[in-house]
């Protein structure tokens, strides 16, 4: 099942970009993807999630297993050429305003909606691109490899996540969004970016069966004993490396078109 695009919606612009052919998976990562989890000691634990905003991050970049400790994790790598951090921190903003057609494009198989809940905080001229994720709520549907399925990821401030905010405009991490996801698998979700010759590493971890206590802090909700089954974690795997292929291929060109058009 795939996203449709809408009569009104292929009046957009950008709307070119939904009827190209998604970009082809490194094959490298298919070969991860279709191959055995990766050994769960190379997982970089939650408590040590400062480590990932460092130049080199500890344990395996790209890849999946269950941890130790019966959660999900997922890491992925992904080289952007062409790309900026400031595209980079422009995009999750842009696409959770305005069209459907917006998150479609990033992956018009398994993406069908994200909807912010302050779009007016979003387009406004003086939050910086940087922080216009920062408390605000997407309203989420896409398909992971079980059918479309709701989730609200919920963008915070980096360092109401337990991030070093001091880490955010150094080699290691030019830019950064962090979200708490509540769904049927909830989890906790950074992508970072360092800059490089020609573009961009994006890089991206997921610590699944993780969510926020009502002091807003980060807990594990998994019972101890407890795990999440095998195939979590290798689906959202194979949906991130799919994604950011295709983000890949489209971003410079349509920041390049749509930058100013929020």
């Amino acid at each position: 099942m795939s996203s449709v695009i809408t009569e009104e919606e292929k009046k957009l612009p950008y709307a070119k970009y939904y009827y190209m052919p998604l970009a082809e998976i490194p094959q490298e990562k298919l070969d991860i993807w279709n191959g055995p989890a990766a050994d769960n000691r190379g997982a970089l634990a939650i408590e040590n999630r400062n480590l990932f905003l460092e130049e080199e991050v500890p344990g395996f970049q790209v890849g999946y297993c269950v941890a130790q400790n019966g959660t999900g994790y997922v890491a992925n790598s992904t080289y952007m050429e062409g790309v900026t951090p400031e595209m980079f921190s422009w995009w999750f903003g842009w696409h959770s305003i305005g069209s459907d057609l917006r998150y479609k494009i990033w992956d018009k198989e398994d993406h069908y909606y994200a909807r912010a809940d302050k779009p007016e905080y979003v387009k406004d001229p003086k939050v910086p691109c940087s922080e216009k994720t920062w408390g605000v709520n997407h309203s989420i549907l896409e398909d992971i490899g079980t059918g479309p399925d709701p989730l609200t990821l919920c963008f915070k401030k980096p360092g109401d996540l337990g991030y070093d905010m001091n880490k955010i405009g150094t080699k290691g991490c030019a830019a950064m969004v962090c979200a708490v996801g509540e769904g049927k698998a909830p989890a906790f979700m950074t992508h970072k970016c360092r800059k490089v010759d020609g573009g961009i590493i994006l890089e991206s971890r997921f610590w699944m069966g993780y969510g926020l206590n009502k002091e807003g802090k980060v807990v594990k909700l998994i019972p101890d004993g407890a795990a999440v089954p095998d195939i979590m974690p290798k689906m959202l795997f194979g949906h991130n490396i799919k994604e950011f292929s295709n983000l890949t291929a489209i971003l410079p060109k349509v920041y390049s078109e749509e930058k100013d058009n929020w």
